[in-house]
């Protein structure tokens, strides 16, 4: 056989492959199963047949959610990797396919559409690899979840948390609801409600109220009663439905409450004074002994093995005026071994006071010891507790001898005029539920106390998240404050409120 020259033969390639005919159009195409040209082959298969090239998303107002199947909320913004999942996740046919790559068509964000452009390979006709864009069309339905319909509904829980103090003063309700702000401890709460004593915090599950418990035990001394019952059963899948209850009783006792602690209370906490001061209710109960500055904490365990009340509570202060004061030294301290800790902040000072409606009328002072004297100066008003006239009907304190009882107990140094504080607070705090409180009850008393032990307790002001007060408008004239060293809030202090929802994420302060 003679061998016969290529050249000039259209159906051979200059790389020595042999090109063949389409059998539609005629077109020199490399060789294929299908011996067709990729415009022919498209025009009979159609890879992408299978895939809808228009679906819905479900999505709920209320929490920013997007329904991923089968019954799954995510939160997903915009043009992000996980809405282009659930997009993906829509589509029934994609498993015929392989997708090679996928992106967003940026469409207009209020139209209610989501475009998504896709790349797939498939193989056809005897294993022809073809591969195919197209665009699919989402149109955005909305749809309540299931969480939100219960959160709407406000009757449908599964667990109840019952917070309630059996106290006069409320203060220490107030920082509660404060922390819990501050650390966003009510995000899966379905519902909040007011109660006299407290506030009732409603869970779809159980897992979410015991974590609330959880919290609220870290912050607050509290005893813990749990209970269930049952809503309905089947015996025959064993299966039951309980609904929980979580019973928190918080410490009856809140700052500048004054205290009457029994003989082993006292050994156990530095042989301090039976009657002490409430200096700071946290994690742990602190007091402080306002005749020898000495300090002590007790745990909320230790508390309710041997609980004890207040004998005297805020509502109680006396107003008195200083005439004299005299600073302590510390070789006039009665120390003794065994003695707790004594607070260095404080200055222990004698000072001499005369009740402030008996001004002028009474000229006999009354003698006693005070904590506080490195806030004091000779005509300062402070707010005391009169144990001479007062009626106090507890069993550890009706076994003092009288003359371990002082007759004056001083709290804290009196700033004025409350009326004109509440006017140049520029500040103000976030809360659970909005209701209105007004000085004359009682509730918005001890709120207006709460602000006040704000003002004058930094370490308490660390837990508390501050904001700015846009509506007041202080003058720049502060003359009219009965007292120009009066505590105050730093700007620095403050946060800016936002106009947008509470359950926006922040970033870090």
């Amino acid at each position: 056989m003679e061998y016969m020259s290529t050249e000039g033969n259209p159906q051979t390639s200059g790389s020595g492959v042999n090109k063949i005919l389409c059998c539609e159009c005629g077109v020199d195409i490399e060789p294929n199963p299908a011996n067709m040209c990729v415009a022919c082959l498209r025009t009979h298969v159609d890879i992408t047949e299978g895939i809808p090239k228009q679906a819905v998303l479900h999505f709920c107002r209320n929490c920013e959610r997007y329904l991923q199947p089968p019954m799954e909320w995510v939160k997903a913004s915009l043009e992000s990797r996980e809405l282009l999942a659930v997009c993906i996740k829509k589509l029934k046919g994609l498993k015929d396919v392989k997708l090679v790559d996928a992106g967003f068509v940026w469409t207009e964000p209020h139209s209610k559409r989501i475009k998504v452009k896709l790349t797939v390979h498939g193989q056809v006709m005897g294993g022809t690899v073809l591969q195919q864009i197209f665009v699919v069309e989402f149109t955005v339905q909305n749809q309540m979840c299931d969480d939100c319909h219960r959160t709407e509904a406000k009757d449908f829980w599964q667990c109840v948390v019952q917070v309630r103090q059996k106290a006069i003063n409320k203060k220490t309700l107030f920082y509660l609801e404060q922390m819990i702000l501050k650390h966003r401890a009510h995000e899966n709460t379905i519902g909040i409600k007011p109660a006299p004593n407290g506030m009732d915090f409603f869970y779809h599950t159980d897992s979410h109220a015991r974590k609330m418990v959880d919290f609220i035990s870290s912050v607050l001394p509290i005893k813990l009663t749990t209970a269930k019952k049952l809503i309905s059963q089947d015996i025959h899948s064993n299966i039951y439905n309980y609904k929980f209850t979580y019973a928190i009783e918080v410490v009856p006792v809140s700052k500048g409450s004054l205290v009457c602690l029994n003989k082993k209370q006292q050994q156990h906490l530095g042989s301090i004074s039976p009657i002490c001061l409430i200096q700071r209710v946290g994690a742990q109960i602190h007091l402080i002994d306002p005749l020898t500055a000495q300090m002590a904490e007790i745990t909320g365990m230790a508390y309710w093995k041997s609980p004890f009340e207040s004998i005297c509570n805020p509502k109680q202060l006396v107003e008195f005026i200083v005439m004299d004061l005299e600073y302590v030294q510390d070789k006039d301290r009665n120390y003794f071994p065994g003695q707790g800790p004594v607070s260095h902040k404080h200055v222990l000072s004698d000072i001499w006071l005369v009740k402030a409606s008996e001004l002028g009328v009474n000229e006999n002072t009354i003698h006693t010891r005070t904590h506080i004297g490195h806030l004091l100066k000779v005509g300062d008003s402070v707010m005391c507790y009169d144990l001479s006239e007062a009626n106090i009907n507890n069993a550890d304190f009706e076994k003092l001898k009288s003359d371990k009882i002082p007759d004056v107990i001083v709290v804290k140094k009196h700033y004025g005029d409350k009326s004109v504080r509440k006017r140049m607070r520029n500040w103000k705090l976030k809360h659970l539920v909005d209701e209105p409180m007004t000085d004359t009850d009682g509730e918005g008393a001890d709120y207006n106390e709460f602000l006040e032990d704000l003002e004058e307790d930094p370490t308490l002001r660390q837990n508390v998240n501050i904001f700015k007060d846009s509506k007041k408008q202080i003058p720049v004239d502060t003359n009219d404050m009965d007292d120009q060293n009066a505590p105050r809030v730093t700007l620095e202090e403050m946060l800016d409120d936002l106009v947008i929802g509470d359950d926006v994420e922040m970033g870090d302060e």
